[in-house]
């Protein structure tokens, strides 16, 4: 559903080329993801732009909330669960780490008060294990831990399936979590070195490592360039991923 960086894509104030682009597919919402089976439909990150994102997509059922951690470009919009809360008559589970969750108590702290004021947010806390896989309903969920400079974050593997955002770094027995993937979604945040995300050249070459055959790239800022453009210099099976992409996956 986005796939921008913390700023987003155009970024306020700028009037490089690629923020003054009228090709929709440089045109980025802050990174989140929406997985659906036959039974289930939850989120990775409710960022600023969730409410849009929701809104774009026509999601009326959500079955769960998955944060990969706790920076605001991630949890902002948290506060949007609130439709789901009312049409669906329950509160809304959260999967995250013990640190995440923490985070989410101060920043919404209202929805964790004693006394509640009428129609904030309603959520079932769940911790996450960095290395105990869960289930949501029908879907089993690998967590993996992975780094992002000194702050850890988690990637999620569902089937052959890996999504990782804000990463620099990865462990190997991380590594050994993902290898087997057939799709791998994964932050490159530019082609400059960068202190706390895989650059472009990091990226692939951590893609080709891990031998997954197909590669999207997300946390995409405007320094990487134009998405036409940065598409045809990508070898066979590595792409820039796009909001509204739709992938099936197994």
């Amino acid at each position: 559903m986005g796939t921008g960086t913390s700023s987003g894509v155009p970024m306020v104030g700028c009037h490089c080329e690629v923020c003054t682009s009228h090709d929709s597919k440089d045109k980025r919402l802050r990174s989140s993801i929406l997985i659906q089976s036959p039974r289930t439909s939850m989120v990775i990150d409710t960022g600023p732009d969730f409410r849009q994102q929701m809104l774009t997509h026509k999601v009326d059922k959500l079955d769960a909330v998955l944060l990969t951690h706790s920076h605001k470009d991630h949890i902002a919009g948290l506060d949007d669960i609130r439709a789901y809360n009312y049409f669906q008559q329950k509160p809304m589970d959260l999967f995250a780490s013990e640190a995440t969750l923490k985070r989410v108590k101060t920043e919404f702290d209202y929805a964790f008060a004693d006394v509640k004021y009428v129609g904030v947010p309603s959520v079932n806390l769940h911790t996450i294990n960095d290395y105990d896989p869960f289930e949501v309903n029908d879907m089993e969920v690998i967590p993996i831990p992975v780094w992002h400079l000194y702050m850890p974050v988690l990637g999620f593997r569902i089937g052959n399936f890996t999504y990782i955002t804000d990463a620099n770094r990865i462990d190997p027995a991380s590594k050994e979590k993902i290898k087997g993937s057939e799709i791998l979604v994964l932050n490159a945040l530019r082609k400059e070195k960068h202190i706390s995300h895989f650059t472009l050249q990091e990226a692939l070459e951590l893609a080709d490592e891990l031998q997954i055959p197909q590669v999207y790239f997300i946390h995409l800022s405007h320094q990487m360039g134009l998405h036409h453009i940065i598409s045809k210099e990508l070898p066979e099976g590595r792409y820039l991923a796009y909001d509204g992409l739709k992938l099936q996956i197994s």
